[in-house]
């Protein structure tokens, strides 16, 4: 019988050297606290996904929303396609939907359908005067009074760390508070009372109270790096 193998041995063979020697540079050479940060990183990003899941939903409901009250349908892309790669996502999404229901997909069935960053795209420059003036605003009254570039810019920021957790990235080095009330605000200006609602399901906080290192991100100018007062 083979001698048992150890939780850092294993881990370097089964998920790779390359991808947990940077934990061990970041604790100075220390594998059992790398170890303890690997699976903190692990737990830490499985934490987040009650929030990332209200903001997109939240977005997407009430973005789609505007969009049909606008333009009097809910099949709204028809008449006031997205520009970019909006109108092929869209198109990819319908062929997807008949190849797996086997019957021509509702509007609901494309709206669920469509990933973060195409909610995320309608906010962009390219679609300021189609959608954001006449339209997408609203969606975060009464409560937000800032720019569309402002809000793209905020929802930009947590695609890009959405998709570092959903691709077992690690996130340990980002202000990891900062990206929670960056969640928590927006999905306020979707949703008053997205708070409290949130706060049911939400355990981010004990999770970040059992770091198993000291912050190791950086600061940029006297800020953290990621902190939402940065950008």
């Amino acid at each position: 019988m083979s001698a048992p193998v150890s939780d850092i041995e294993w881990i370097r063979r089964f998920l790779s050297t390359p991808r947990f020697e940077p934990y061990v540079l970041d604790c100075e050479g220390d594998e059992a606290i790398a170890l303890s940060l690997y699976w903190w990183n692990v737990e830490v990003s499985a934490a987040f996904y009650p929030a990332l899941n209200f903001l997109e939903v939240l977005l997407r409901n009430a973005l789609h929303q505007e969009l049909s009250r606008h333009h009097g349908r809910p099949d709204w892309w028809t008449t006031a396609p997205p520009s970019g790669d909006g109108g092929n996502l869209l198109a990819e999404a319908r062929r997807r939907l008949n190849r797996t229901c086997g019957y021509t997909p509702s509007s609901d069935d494309i709206v669920a359908a469509m990933p973060f960053g195409f909610w995320v795209a309608l906010l962009s420059r390219n679609n300021e005067v189609a959608m954001w003036r006449p339209a997408l605003y609203r969606a975060f009254r009464p409560g937000y009074r800032g720019s569309r570039r402002e809000m793209h810019s905020h929802l930009e920021h947590l695609r890009m760390f959405r998709n570092r957790i959903m691709h077992h990235e690690p996130v340990h080095k980002r202000y990891l508070g900062a990206d929670h009330r960056r969640i928590y605000e927006l999905s306020e200006y979707l949703a008053p009372g997205a708070t409290n609602m949130l706060r049911r399901v939400d355990r981010l906080a004990d999770v970040l109270a059992r770091r198993p290192v000291p912050f190791l991100g950086r600061q940029r100018n006297g800020r953290l790096a990621n902190d939402p007062d940065s950008l």
